[in-house]
């Protein structure tokens, strides 16, 4: 360890230390979302607990000033709205139990935030979720070429063993239509995920290995982000290759880049019956029928025709948090029709601008903007150490909230986790530390 390290070491509080390891093992145990939400609420209450021990003395030698305002920002940029939106919405009880949950995310996005606050925290922590999502990469290829994650196999096994019964049930298997991975097959949501991430491996491939290093893991993390992941997870994934591979080749070799992506994306729309038939279905775009558009973007015309219908009906706080499935019904355009998803009403909006605006409705879209007004403020005032410090969790953030694209549920358990979590670390490595203040107290 530096000297530098050593002494910026010694101003972190001891019951602090421990954080950054806190953080990836909540990212790690994502394929066992129960377990993965029992570390992030234990390690709320350990935070706040730490805290008020302390009297909330000593925060600058957890986080500066500046970090613990835009890490408060950002969630209340996202709470606020569920709160105003759960007033009158459709599902009151619901809705508040939402509210009330989410507030466990406070305390754990500070512990995020303290965890890349220093160079030690950002080395453990982008460290680790490159090796993570390396991990997930190398165990999905195997399924690739094997049928079989293996994984998710050691899980779904001592499942079984422990609790008597699988991960997933045998019709899972049946009904899978792309690489599940580590995540398995009642969980497709390996794709984006790994797509989210990937700016962690691709920054740290290419500081530790150079343009060899990152375009080696930008290949190995294609493959799986094509077989396993939507065509939403293939834009996100564009994004981050077009961001972080300019800097890095330049433009005229990043063109080289895309090139063979498209000529890898067209080998495997021949060997894989899944691929073809995503990108069969975006070639549907071209049809005159709303019927075709429907169905090459697999239904989500529909869902978004309903859920501009949710917003006209409740414009100024919308329906409530998680509300769109209890709203959808009343506004869908075809309820004779069998939708592409199959029966039930569509969840959520399947897109964040109209996932806030029917949920939450203007007033959570203009907190929304202001919380990234207030990120972007802070990007571009930070010095330029700052920012190539920060520059993994930026751009991951980034490329998650990309407004044009289709989304997840951001006011979903699991990738509200995501986004907050990314959010922090956003926050943390970017403002970092106080470091002229004294050290906080030892206990």
């Amino acid at each position: 360890m530096t000297p530098d390290a050593t002494a910026d070491t010694a101003r972190i509080p001891p019951g602090w230390r421990w954080a950054p390891f806190w953080v990836l093992a909540f990212v790690a145990l994502w394929p066992a979302p129960g377990v993965a939400e029992g570390v992030l609420a234990l390690g709320a209450l350990v935070a706040i607990g730490r805290l008020l021990y302390v009297r909330f003395r000593g925060g600058g030698a957890l986080l500066s000033a500046q970090a613990w305002a835009l890490t408060s920002v950002l969630f209340f940029a996202y709470w606020t709205p569920e709160l105003i939106g759960a007033i009158d919405a459709v599902d009151p009880a619901r809705a508040f139990r939402e509210v009330a949950a989410d507030l466990r995310y406070l305390p754990f996005l500070w512990l995020a935030a303290a965890a890349v606050a220093d160079p030690r925290g950002r080395r453990i922590t982008f460290g680790g979720l490159a090796v993570i999502v390396a991990l997930w990469t190398v165990d999905a290829l195997a399924q690739a070429v094997s049928g079989i994650s293996p994984m998710f196999a050691a899980m779904d096994a001592a499942s079984l063993a422990i609790r008597g019964y699988a991960i997933c049930d045998a019709n899972d298997y049946l009904l899978l239509d792309r690489l599940g991975g580590v995540l398995g097959p009642c969980n497709l949501k390996l794709g984006v995920v790994l797509a989210s991430l990937s700016p962690f491996l691709l920054v740290a491939a290419g500081q530790r290995f150079g343009r060899v290093g990152w375009l080696v893991a930008v290949a190995l993390v294609g493959v799986i982000v094509l077989l396993a992941g939507s065509r939403a997870s293939w834009i996100t994934y564009g994004l981050v290759l077009l961001l972080s591979g300019w800097r890095l080749l330049g433009w005229k070799r990043l063109l080289g880049v895309f090139a063979f992506g498209a000529a890898l994306l067209a080998m495997l729309a021949v060997v894989s019956p899944q691929v073809r038939e995503r990108v069969s279905r975006t070639t549907q775009m071209t049809s005159a029928s709303a019927a075709g558009v429907d169905d090459a973007l697999s239904g989500r015309a529909r869902i978004w025709s309903a859920a501009w219908c949710i917003i006209q009906s409740h414009p100024i706080n919308g329906v409530g948090p998680r509300g769109f499935r209890e709203a959808f019904p009343a506004c869908d355009p075809q309820p004779e029709r069998i939708a592409e998803w199959g029966l039930g009403p569509a969840h959520h909006a399947h897109q964040i601008v109209l996932e806030i605006l029917s949920e939450t409705g203007a007033i959570g879209l203009l907190l929304w903007l202001a919380g990234a007004a207030m990120a972007r403020r802070a990007w571009r005032y930070a010095e330029a150490g700052a920012r190539e410090a920060a520059w993994p969790a930026m751009l991951a953030l980034a490329v998650t909230v990309f407004p044009f694209n289709t989304h997840l549920a951001f006011y979903s358990t699991f990738w509200g986790g995501v986004t907050l979590l990314l959010a922090a670390l956003f926050a943390g490595s970017l403002l970092g530390r106080d470091t002229t203040t004294a050290t906080a107290p030892q206990s």
